[in-house]
């Protein structure tokens, strides 16, 4: 890993990142109505004001596939995990994300599990429907 990389963080899943955290920071911006992660607008049929959340799924380099999974609780004894995930904090190479739990009708949950990566280590981001967290 390059230090001066890091202090500068200029990949495309950074720059993706910085637009999902200024839209969900200001969800009242209205732009084109494109299907891709850094879409201008919140929602799925230009409705800025009815989703706060662009829910993530993450790959790290070599995992060969496989979303990245972590715990929804800190609680030792709790085993679930999962692979969704909002973007909460970027600071140069590092993002802080929360984990996010499915409802049996594919609406989410806020939980108390935080993370934070190095952006370095990430090769794929996929983009979820837009939604509403309560909570957040």
């Amino acid at each position: 890993m390059n230090n001066e990389n890091c202090n500068h963080c200029d990949n495309c899943i950074a720059d993706i990142l910085k637009v999902i955290l200024i839209l969900q920071q200001s969800v009242n911006q209205l732009d084109s109505c494109l299907e891709t992660c850094d879409r201008g607008f919140l929602g799925q049929q230009c409705c800025p004001t009815c989703c706060n959340t662009r829910p993530i799924i993450l790959y790290t380099c070599g995992s060969n596939g496989v979303p990245l999974s972590l715990p929804i609780s800190k609680n030792p004894n709790e085993e679930t995990t999962s692979s969704i995930f909002r973007l909460e904090k970027l600071d140069d190479c590092c993002a802080t994300c929360r984990v996010l739990t499915v409802n049996s009708d594919n609406t989410y949950n806020a939980t108390n599990s935080f993370f934070t990566i190095n952006l370095d280590c990430l090769c794929i981001i996929r983009c979820l429907n837009d939604t509403f967290i309560e909570g957040i």
